[in-house]
């Protein structure tokens, strides 16, 4: 399943597409991807580990 973010350019929810699964220094995990229509980048924070 596709993970959901919001997209600052288009201002709407769109799922992510070429997803990484990323660490931030905190400890929290986060996704970062591309928006399938403009091509911007997304960032989403998950919950902690």
């Amino acid at each position: 399943m596709a993970e959901k973010g919001y997209c600052v350019k288009c201002k709407k929810n769109q799922e992510m597409k070429d997803t990484q699964s990323v660490t931030l220094k905190n400890g929290r995990l986060a996704i970062k991807g591309k928006c399938p229509t403009c091509g911007t980048s997304m960032f989403k924070i998950l919950g902690k580990k």
